[in-house]
């Protein structure tokens, strides 16, 4: 009898995570209820003064001795990473090592970000010194995907941290274990406090934390996961981030480079068993280069294999469930007219789905609207670019894209409906620090990563501080008319030319 991979099952007050390769227990790990939580949330309370006191000096060195420790048990941390979600060593350690790299720009550059900063006051203010500064929001809840379960929670955990926060941390209930060693390797440096905290549990803990009074969510995961958090958190005016999920296109001009285009499409089609939210689900090709484009495509394909051992390109679908979405948007397309010229049906299988290339989708089928997240691929032939971008466009997500021209690269990303495009490579604008993270649409809002993921995580604050007594005084009621009427000269020779 096959054997079929069972969602991690709740024992009590624990729970087992499972290997999706093998269905061995890997670790168990407690379901922390809403008053656990409530108590994580209060240590973490105490915790935010005490870290937010060692200013951004301070923090920057913690995040530095973070990253260090992190860099010397790579090796462990991505065994782990392997347990728990079967995906190969060398994919593991290629998201520890961008997830290092994000630490390392947060501590460094959060003074410079969040730092006070002088504003100009205007010629009306000119009396007032005027400085705009960051500060930290308190308690940040974190909840995190199973998918990329270093890269993607500690874009948010990173520079919550480097911006003053302490943050509760709920990882996936299926990648629990690398959320355990991720805030263990932190309580290493940083002992003295609870700074980073650990929930594990189903949807229950995580909709407990939303609730639990903390003063941001940063969420990743399916949309409508994420509206469900968006309602609960709307009880409490609590803010939130989210990265939800996507349909990421890549276009292909006819002067784009086919075999750099193809290679980056079969990568970003099935690493990590396609499960990547800013994976590449979607391909529009010029006519005068598809059929080539496909060839390309199909024969770099057709090595890349899913399964557990050294030489497989990738690993098991980690969710179960998923195999049905796969299977269901592959019968779609096919029952549509569409072609499979690699794969199909029979490329899913219980644990592991073997790359799928279709051709001829109509784009009103689930395999082009809805979220496959599995290793498989549609290709269009378009009549230029323009039809392109209105089929790359015509969808409620917009996370990430693709583009490959030599010529029309940067026109083309720009007319793209997502918060993120890389031109001439795959992917490029994840492992770049400086640059923000998110989507638009039903990809979810906010940011993370660069300047920006670091206001994210922090306070507006404004001051204005009188320097001298202004010869006008404009807010009294001892103001005179001849006072307004000097105003009103003074507004019209700054700003009533035509």
């Amino acid at each position: 009898m096959t054997a079929v991979q069972p969602k991690p099952t709740s024992l009590g007050e624990t729970f087992d995570s499972l290997s999706p390769a093998n269905d061995e227990v890997v670790g168990t790990y407690p379901v922390h209820s809403a008053e656990d939580v409530q108590a994580a949330v209060a240590r973490a309370r105490v915790a935010a003064q005490w870290w937010a006191d060692l200013g951004f000096a301070g923090r920057a060195e913690r995040l530095r001795a973070w990253k260090g420790v992190l860099t010397r048990r790579l090796a462990q941390l991505c065994q782990v990473v392997r347990d728990e979600t079967g995906k190969p060593i060398a994919d593991a350690q290629l998201e520890s090592v961008l997830a290092i790299e994000h630490i390392a720009w947060a501590g460094k550059h959060a003074k410079k970000v969040l730092g006070k900063q002088k504003r100009s006051a205007g010629l009306l203010m000119s009396n007032q010194a005027a400085t705009v500064e960051y500060q930290p929001l308190g308690v940040v809840g974190v909840i995190g995907p199973w998918n990329y379960p270093v890269f993607t929670p500690l874009g948010s955990i990173a520079y919550a941290l480097a911006a003053g926060n302490a943050v509760v941390f709920k990882p996936s209930e299926y990648t629990p274990g690398v959320g355990k060693w991720l805030v263990d390797a932190f309580a290493d440096v940083v002992p003295e406090q609870p700074v980073l905290q650990l929930i594990t549990g189903f949807g229950e803990t995580g909709a407990a934390l939303v609730g639990a009074g903390v003063d941001k969510i940063a969420f990743t995961g399916s949309t409508a996961t994420g509206k469900r958090i968006m309602a609960a958190a709307a009880e409490t005016l609590t803010p939130v981030v989210i990265e939800a999920g996507g349909k990421d296109p890549v276009l292909v001009d006819a002067d784009a480079d086919l075999d750099a285009a193809a290679d980056a499409t079969v990568w970003g089609a099935f690493s990590n068993s396609g499960q990547t939210c800013i994976g590449v689900e979607r391909v529009y090709v010029h006519e005068k280069v598809h059929d080539e484009f496909v060839a390309k495509v199909v024969e770099k394909s057709k090595d890349v294999r899913a399964g557990s051992d050294e030489a497989a390109q990738y690993g098991p679908v980690t969710m179960p469930s998923q195999l049905g979405v796969i299977k269901r948007h592959i019968q779609d397309a096919l029952a549509r007219g569409g072609k499979a010229v690699l794969g199909g049906e029979e490329s899913v299988g219980d644990r592991y789905a073997q790359p799928t290339v279709l051709i001829d989708v109509p784009e009103d089928s689930e395999a082009v609207t809805e979220e496959t997240f599995g290793p498989t691929v549609t290709i269009a032939k378009v009549r230029d670019m323009d039809e392109a971008i209105d089929k790359a466009n015509s969808t409620k997500y917009g996370l990430g894209s693709t583009v490959f021209s030599k010529s029309r690269g940067v026109e083309l990303a720009e007319k793209l409906r997502t918060g993120m495009t890389s031109i001439n490579a795959p992917l490029s604008f994840a492992g770049i620090a400086s640059l923000p993270f998110g989507g638009v649409g039903d990809s979810g809002f906010g940011r993370i990563h660069g300047p920006e993921g670091l206001r994210e995580f922090a306070r507006t604050k404004a001051i204005a501080r009188q320097r001298f007594t202004a010869p006008l005084t404009l807010t009294s009621f001892t103001r005179k008319e001849s006072t307004d009427a000097l105003v009103v000269k003074l507004v019209t020779i700054l700003h009533g030319k035509r």
